[in-house]
């Protein structure tokens, strides 16, 4: 499967241009809105009191298919962990990873920025000028998305869709730029990347993404 070539740089640019239609923006305006809280209940009728001979007279529907509902509604499992390549994956091309790709399905943002800051967590994070990666593999921001994607987290799709919950996040801070330039400014650390990721994640969650 052919990787698309995005550089940090690009993908920062597509993630601005979605963050600024009006479909995005109605899908992160009020998202923090709760719903009106309900009233109290209406006080509940006595039932009857009856003696029935058997509990099963209690049942409307068979044991059986109560069990099967049951069992229907437990959460799926979570699908199995892939930790990241070692030290030494983080500094080899991304073509060497493709193979991670196969046969995995999309995720929603929250958890491809995730995978973002497990990628800056773990092979670190660099605030030098743009670019996917330095010498010793670690990321900037942008970059990170990016490599989640080659390593198998989420389509392109997903990448742009998790760079504007980053804009949004960014604008919620009050910063009025791009990822890039926030992401390498005077005094950043990586903590601020981490802090962001998991303020972004949070954000896309509560608004179902």
């Amino acid at each position: 499967m052919a990787i698309p070539v995005l550089t940090p740089d690009e993908l920062d640019a597509q993630a601005f241009q979605l963050h600024d239609t009006q479909a995005w923006q109605s899908i992160v305006s009020g998202w923090e809105l709760t719903a009106p809280e309900p009233g109290p209940p209406p006080a509940p009728t006595p039932a009857p009191v009856r003696q029935p001979s058997d509990w099963r007279s209690l049942l409307s529907v068979p044991v059986d298919r109560l069990i099967d509902d049951a069992l229907r509604t437990l959460p799926a499992a979570p699908p199995p962990e892939r930790p990241l390549p070692g030290r030494l994956g983080a500094v080899l091309p991304d073509r060497v990873h493709a193979w991670r790709r196969v046969g995995q399905g999309d995720l929603r943002p929250s958890v491809h920025l995730g995978y973002a800051r497990q990628i800056l967590a773990e092979w670190g994070w660099q605030g030098t000028p743009y670019r996917l990666r330095n010498a010793r593999g670690a990321r900037c921001v942008c970059g990170a998305l990016l490599t989640a994607h080659r390593l198998g987290y989420g389509s392109p799709t997903t990448v742009n869709r998790a760079g504007a919950w980053l804009i949004t996040e960014l604008r919620s801070q009050g910063w009025p730029g791009l990822i890039g330039p926030w992401n390498r400014a005077p005094g950043r650390t990586a903590a601020d990347a981490l802090a962001l990721l998991d303020a972004a994640a949070r954000r896309a969650a509560a608004a179902g993404h």
